[in-house]
Order: structure tokens, then C-alpha cells, then sequence
């Protein structure tokens, strides 16, 4: 089994992450670049470098340096709409770290990356300050994504509960994990 590296991104990782966040969003979610939801992935640097309370990590396998995992996080409470307007008053921006682009290649899934990047980015977040909740929502339809998230967090709004055909799940994870 491979190790892995994980670090902050700098400008020469960028395009490898955006292949991995790309092939995310075509191969498992199935809906391809869509701009209003995917634009921080065209980007990244804007999204999550040049801001001191955001960060874009990566997971190099150690064998050649490949980028194969990422995970951001932003200031950036989550938008109503799309969202439900008292998730998105709950969780505002300024206040809210929002997890992102936690996503790990499926070769190299299942090996705790996830986990430790959300570890790393939940440190980031107490160390930046200012955040007073962490935020994240999924696509439950993303196999494995739902119950990684419940493992971690706390399920505020299912909206496959509200919602005919939605299939969005809000999450609020706790600084400690």
C-alpha cells in the first residue's frame, strides 16, 4: 500500500488537483462542470490561496508525487438558493468554514485520506479563527460519501426529506475531530 503526503497546495499543484476534482464531479457525480456549482475548481488559486482564511490541501502518493486527493476549505457559507434559506442563515459566510472538494481518487480510496485531510483542514479552520461552525453539504448518491460525512458530523437537513428528487444532505462537524 502506498503512503501518502499531504500538504498545502501551492500554484504548481493546481492543475493536478483540478484533474481531480474534475474527474470527480464527471465520473462520480455524473453531472459534469456545471459553473454555478464547480467555478472555485476552474479557480483555485483565487478560491483558496490568495485568502489567509482559506486553504486547498492535496495528498501526493509518496511512489511518484501523483496528486491523489484533495480538500479546500472556505469562508464561504452555502448559497440559498440553491440551498434552503435557514441552512444557509444558520451557516453564514464570514463565520462558517465550509468544507470542500473533499475528494480521493478511487484507486486510492478507503485508506483513511479523507479522514486525515478533514483532520488537517478542521486544524486549519481553529488556527485561521474567526469560524465559529464547519459546514459541508454532499450528494448522498456519491457511494461512500454519506457515511463517511455521519461518521464525522452531524446531518442537519436531509433534503431527500423535504424535497422531491433532491439529493443534497447539510452536515455540521464538530472543531474536534
Amino acid at each position: 500500500m502506498p503512503d501518502y503526503r499531504i500538504r498545502t497546495a501551492v500554484p504548481g499543484d493546481l492543475d493536478a488537483a483540478r484533474a481531480v476534482m474534475l474527474d470527480t464531479v464527471y465520473r462520480d457525480f455524473g453531472t459534469g462542470y456545471v459553473p454555478r456549482w464547480h467555478r472555485d475548481i476552474i479557480d483555485l488559486e483565487g478560491a483558496y490561496l490568495r485568502d489567509p482564511r482559506h486553504t486547498l490541501l492535496i495528498a501526493e502518493d509518496e511512489r511518484d508525487g501523483s496528486v491523489v486527493a484533495t480538500a479546500a476549505l472556505d469562508s464561504r457559507g452555502p448559497a440559498h438558493p440553491p440551498n434552503p434559506l435557514w441552512v444557509a442563515e444558520r451557516f453564514p459566510s464570514g463565520e462558517t468554514a465550509q468544507l470542500r472538494r473533499v475528494y480521493v481518487r478511487a484507486e486510492h480510496r478507503r485508506r483513511g485520506l479523507a479522514g486525515r485531510l478533514v483532520a488537517e483542514l478542521l486544524d486549519f479552520a481553529a488556527v485561521a479563527g474567526g469560524y465559529r461552525s464547519v459546514y459541508l453539504h454532499t450528494d448522498p448518491g456519491v457511494l461512500g460519501a454519506e457515511p463517511f460525512w455521519r461518521s464525522l458530523g452531524k446531518v442537519v437537513c436531509d433534503e431527500r426529506e423535504e424535497a422531491a428528487g433532491a439529493r443534497v444532505v447539510h452536515f455540521e462537524v464538530p472543531f474536534s475531530k
